[in-house]
């Protein structure tokens, strides 16, 4: 294969995570690995990318060589643990995952309630961010374990929320409709100097349908006939909201993020969700890595209709089309059709674990999988560097 006139092929080579298997880092790490065997002396760029679901704090830091900080908080039931995030050189940013603190992996499989958990930490994290002087704050709002429409990590920042009677309310999801009040007389005063990111990968709007509760209260171990009383609690919170603030949160994209924290950011935080592949690909200067490569290789563990609503492979693939660069995505497994496919952006989609009777199997061989379906494809790659030329 001959070379371009400026002396070596560049490829970038900017996957998401392979969830339950690998980091984004590591499946970068080993497409690197298999590119350069295939192509002996290509230049190989690497940049992880994560979309606002899990992983998408430590991408943030890592551009900046933030460190790492912990606090201790209590967890979706209200147990201590230690909660780590990361906060930059100078001290004045903080890049946290309300995961760490109020994540779904926290639980067993057998106390997966949202009805029943709390965001409590994911504010006892925010406060400790606040008390070390942390001025600007990036939240990712991937893998929550709550459907408490931020109350939990409200709480924990000063706000109070009452009933009819004037007693406190729980923050819980259950709890939700109950709400008659919201007291921000006692709110910690360092909030209000603070400036928050939130970052999500979702645009789901509070309630209906389409909002946290009925789209992915079942996968946080909400039985079927709690749903509508956590949708109509969310709904409650909102009506809460808007007689407090005059701020209607229900309808904005995101408001349903993280079990609603994405609307109880917007009316707690004065913070608006922001899609998690936009803020990565700004933060880590992809646009100027993407014009200055020859091929993008991206990816992450299935491709389906979630990646068409702006996921990190979409975002990629949308990106490189402004600057004719082709894009080959490789994943475990992809429901997308082939006009999909073109429709996204997509040159190539690689699947790697199509043939695997057994997923389980599958994600534990998934590094030795991921370099043999790349070097599988080396001629379609070929091929498409060749194209560039």
């Amino acid at each position: 294969m001959s070379k371009p006139e400026h002396g070596t092929w560049r490829l970038l080579v900017a996957p998401d995570k392979f969830k339950g298997s690998l980091t984004a880092g590591e499946a970068a790490a080993v497409m690197a690995e298999a590119l350069e065997e295939m192509f002996p002396g290509v230049t190989v760029d690497i940049q992880p990318m994560g979309d606002g679901g899990e992983g998408t704090a430590n991408i943030l830091a890592d551009v900046e060589g933030a460190f790492e900080a912990s606090c201790r908080v209590h967890d979706p039931l209200s147990r201590i643990i230690t909660a780590g995030y990361r906060i930059s050189p100078g001290g004045e940013r903080a890049y946290m995952e309300m995961a760490s603190a109020s994540g779904l992996q926290l639980l067993k499989e057998e106390e997966q309630n949202c009805a029943n958990t709390t965001s409590i930490g994911t504010g006892e994290m925010i406060r400790n961010a606040i008390e070390r002087g942390v001025r600007e704050i990036f939240l990712c709002l991937g893998g929550s374990a709550t459907n408490d429409g931020g109350t939990g990590m409200a709480t924990a920042l000063g706000y109070r929320f009452t009933d009819g009677n004037g007693n406190p309310v729980e923050p819980t999801g259950h709890n939700l409709r109950h709400i008659r009040s919201i007291d921000d007389s006692q709110v910690m005063p360092l909030l209000r100097k603070v400036s928050f990111k939130v970052v999500s990968d979702v645009t789901s709007p509070l309630t209906g349908p389409a909002g946290a509760a009925f789209m992915y209260g079942p996968q946080k171990g909400a039985r079927m006939e709690d749903i509508p009383a956590l949708d109509a609690g969310l709904k409650n919170l909102a009506e809460r909201v808007n007689e407090k603030y005059v701020l209607n949160i229900d309808p904005v994209p995101g408001a349903g993020a993280a079990g609603g924290l994405g609307g109880g950011a917007i009316a707690f935080l004065y913070a608006w969700p922001e899609r998690g592949i936009e803020v990565i690909m700004h933060k880590t200067g992809l646009e100027e890595k993407i014009r200055h490569c020859d091929l993008i290789i991206t990816g992450e563990g299935k491709l389906d209709q979630q990646t068409l609503q702006g996921k990190t492979v979409y975002g990629i693939a949308s990106l490189a089309q402004r600057y004719h660069k082709p894009v080959v995505a490789i994943c475990g497994l992809s429901t997308l059709s082939e006009s999909e496919i073109q429709a996204c952006g997509l040159t190539k989609v690689i699947e790697i674990s199509r043939n695997e009777a057994d997923q389980g199997i599958a994600m534990r061989h998934s590094k030795n999988n991921l370099k043999a379906g790349l070097k599988g494809a080396k001629n379609v790659l070929t091929e498409l560097l060749k194209r560039q030329g």
